[in-house]
């Protein structure tokens, strides 16, 4: 089965593929007890086009092993009665690769509307689902850094004031952060704004910063 779609509209596809690397069709025909698959979807399974033929056996061996039993169970719908469906999971192809997929099929009809098989796609997600999660590593690097740079202020904030070291700052902030339950950094972003916006008064004035410091969760809270 090649990219473009039969003559027989009855079993065509229901999409075509032309260009797009990361969509495929398929088809399984019922009476015939046969899947066919196009170029683009045997290159998903790691195989070169025309050099192997699709069989039930062969699409549930590169199923993840985690996935298999479901995808088992859809595709005893699919071969019984040509159901439609709809899929998210993940294949292993011929070099060992985990693909995130979606299978999409409905019902492949003959004219007089007897039900011939399925007719879908497979739908290429790794590359999306890999951008997405180096999306969020890069997110939550970024919020580490600004995390550990407002904290570090509020440390310096707390040496100053109580003239003890960096460790045991850091331990009041976690320990006010504990008693209170609220994050360690909603407390150091609120102490550094506090402090900097009364410059040269809280620092110096031990009860102010005191009562300052004890108190910096209820306006958390409030904010």
């Amino acid at each position: 089965m090649t990219d473009s779609p039969p003559a027989d509209d009855a079993l065509a596809p229901i999409i075509t593929e032309g260009a797009y690397a990361h969509v495929g069709s398929f088809r399984y025909l019922i009476a015939e007890d046969r899947w066919e698959w196009s170029d683009s979807v045997a290159r998903l399974h790691g195989y070169e086009p025309g050099t192997v033929t699709p069989t039930t056996e062969l699409i549930l061996r590169h199923k993840h092993p985690d996935d298999k039993a479901y995808v088992e169970v859809l595709l005893a719908s699919v071969r019984s009665a040509g159901a439609p469906f709809s899929s998210r999971h993940r294949i292993v192809d011929t070099a060992g690769n985990v693909k995130h997929v979606a299978v999409i099929g409905d019902r492949l009809l003959a004219p007089d509307g007897t039900v011939l098989g399925t007719s879908g796609f497979y739908l290429d997600l790794s590359e999306a689902i890999e951008e997405d999660v180096r999306a969020a590593v890069d997110e939550a690097m970024a919020n580490l850094a600004e995390a550990r740079a407002v904290i570090e202020q509020a440390k310096g904030a707390l040496m100053l004031a109580f003239t003890i070291p960096a460790e045991r700052a850091f331990d009041l902030l976690a320990w006010r952060s504990q008693e209170t339950n609220v994050k360690l950094r909603a407390l150091a972003e609120r102490l550094v704004l506090e402090v900097t916006s009364a410059p040269g008064i809280a620092l110096h004035d031990r009860g102010h910063f005191d009562h300052l410091f004890m108190t910096l969760h209820e306006r958390v809270r409030r904010s």
